[in-house]
């Protein structure tokens, strides 16, 4: 393969095309986009038990399928990547639409997502509806090419942070590893120490933070994580504790 995979499957896939198996177990979906992205695109209008058995790829990067004659492990390093509407309707954070939803049918729609499935994703964005002005002005911020060289420089930080520890980017560190490369200062162990608890956050979603946080340091090409970075890594996922 010369390019990273791009999988966006149907939401109406089945889960054993989406993780793997059959009577002759195959590679599903996960595993296609091994090394590259798995795009869901509507997210809730994918069946929920396919949805259910995402959790442990994500987590071991990997699937295990049991068999009679054998067990098969195909891998499943993937970057997820998920959209979904705020409603069925899809205006309920729309100023200039009325959304029609009922709360309980806003309710069930956001319910399609399990609260563990949700803690296994690191970064949550709200996009506001564009208005006609926005589509014809000419877009501000970085382009592409200034942001890749950024993004070039944090992998080459990380690729001799952990050169020789078998692991090459930040999102595979574990707890033994975050506490000698995510080392927090006294003000940012008082942060986390307080959104740890308004938040209710789990270890994984604690862990998470911290991760995010070392990236967005290596972004920002900074060896310590300060609380700027913090706190941008806490407001990612404080949009999910918002609906």
């Amino acid at each position: 393969m010369c390019e990273r995979p791009f999988r966006s499957p149907h939401h109406t896939i089945s889960k054993t095309a989406l993780v793997g198996g059959g009577r002759i177990p195959k590679p599903g979906e996960v595993s296609l986009a091994h090394l590259g992205v798995l795009f869901l695109d509507e997210l809730p209008e994918f069946q929920k038990s396919a949805l259910e058995v995402l959790r442990q790829p994500i987590e071991d990067q990997e699937v295990c399928i049991a068999r009679v004659n054998a067990s098969l492990t195909f891998p499943a390093s993937f970057t997820l990547i998920t959209s979904m509407n705020p409603c069925a309707c899809g205006y309920l954070t729309d100023p200039s639409h009325e959304c029609i939803c009922t709360p309980q049918q806003i309710k069930n729609y956001q319910g399609k997502i399990s609260g563990p499935l949700m803690d296994r994703l690191d970064i949550f964005v709200e996009v506001p509806p564009t208005t006609y002005d926005e589509l014809q002005c000419k877009p501000k911020g970085d382009s592409s090419r200034i942001i890749k060289k950024r993004v070039d420089a944090a992998r080459e930080i990380q690729n001799k942070r952990y050169d020789g520890l078998d692991i090459y980017y930040n999102a595979q560190l574990t707890p033994k590893l975050m506490e000698i490369f995510c080392v927090l200062g006294h003000p940012e162990q008082k942060l986390m120490e307080t959104v740890y608890a308004k938040m209710n956050l789990s270890a994984r979603g604690y862990h998470r933070i911290l991760k995010l946080s070392r990236t967005i340091a290596d972004l920002d090409n900074s060896e310590n994580i300060n609380v700027s970075h913090l706190s941008e890594a806490i407001q990612y996922r404080g949009m999910l504790k918002s609906h």
